[in-house]
């Protein structure tokens, strides 16, 4: 996982990249899905979007919509301000909290998150960075563990802002879509800014609430944004749109000046191939082919199965 610093000074802890679903392969699932970028990334699904990493029968690898894992509470790390010697120390692990392997260093978590822990005291400071790094290592491959991780240092510094927002991704690649919602919701109380949109408003398609991730799409907040994060959020509102059936909808959200065939690189990948999955659902076959084969020239590093998607379409895959 890595950390990004927004034009308002914010920083975001982002998921690593795992593509997911049966649809492409840049951000997760048909169903759409903010790049996880959790921000980090998702795949270029039937909307492509924020990567979810677990996914239902409508798109991503198994997953379920169970909303949350065991909430914890204890913020841990604020420990009582005594005689230096009497600081309670933190060096064994919770019975509830994964194994840290002995090779994890709480310096390879980024700096910038690692300063962000400086209330904590210096031990339990160490042990959240570390679970941390564990939680960005396993994302992409094991994301159930991964959430244990997570969990652990949201149970330890539950009112530090990158911990709620590390745990809410992390919970969104798992498929956890209430959990995720839930710390994602806290961490933007707590940091302010307009958060992981994206990442929110797809956990609420994954909770079966698609009208609530377009109604987050026309937020003052999501107006707000440029680039690649307002990008995210309308493929997650055009996959809202397909949920229900709004085919010709989800063609319009998509529809904006980024859409421009010359581009290449993962984003423009994404976006052509959730335009092209909308073409094909509102039954415009040769335009969404059309988009398939722009998403296949810009997919430089192989993220999503636009080719075969093209293959599918033209019968070549027989």
């Amino acid at each position: 996982m890595t950390v990004s610093e927004s034009d308002d000074g914010r920083r975001s802890f982002r998921g690593g990249g795992a593509s997911n679903s049966n649809r492409g392969g840049a951000s997760n699932s048909n169903r759409g899905g903010a790049s996880g970028s959790a921000g980090g990334s998702g795949r270029g699904g039937s909307t492509g979007g924020p990567r979810r990493d677990s996914r239902d029968n409508r798109g991503g690898a198994g997953g379920d919509r169970r909303g949350g894992g065991p909430r914890r509470g204890g913020e841990g790390g604020f420990a009582p301000r005594g005689r230096e010697g009497d600081r309670p120390q933190r060096q064994q692990a919770r019975p509830d909290e994964p194994d840290l392997p002995e090779n994890v260093e709480a310096g390879e978590l980024d700096p910038a998150v690692r300063r962000d822990l400086l209330s904590l005291d210096k031990t339990n400071a160490n042990t959240v960075a570390r679970h941390l790094v564990m939680a960005g290592k396993l994302v992409d491959d094991d994301p159930r563990l991964a959430l244990a991780h997570a969990r652990a240092a949201r149970q330890r510094a539950g009112r530090i802002a990158i911990v709620r927002e590390a745990a809410g991704i992390t919970a969104y690649h798992a498929g956890e879509w209430a959990e995720a919602l839930s710390e994602l919701r806290a961490a933007r109380r707590m940091a302010g800014g307009p958060g992981l949109l994206a990442v929110m408003a797809d956990c609420e398609r994954g909770l079966g609430r698609p009208e609530r991730a377009i109604e987050l799409g026309r937020s003052e907040e999501a107006a707000a944004l440029s680039g690649d994060e307002a990008a995210e959020l309308r493929m997650v509102v055009a996959g809202a749109r397909m949920d229900l059936g709004q085919f010709d909808q989800a063609v319009v959200t998509l529809q904006t000046p980024d859409l421009d065939a010359s581009r290449t690189g993962p984003g423009a990948a994404r976006l052509f191939y959730a335009y092209a999955d909308a073409l094909v659902a509102a039954g415009r076959i040769e335009d969404g082919l059309k988009w398939f084969l722009n998403s296949a020239a810009a997919d430089l590093e192989g993220d999503t199965d636009a080719e075969e998607r093209v293959a599918e379409l033209t019968g070549d895959d027989q």
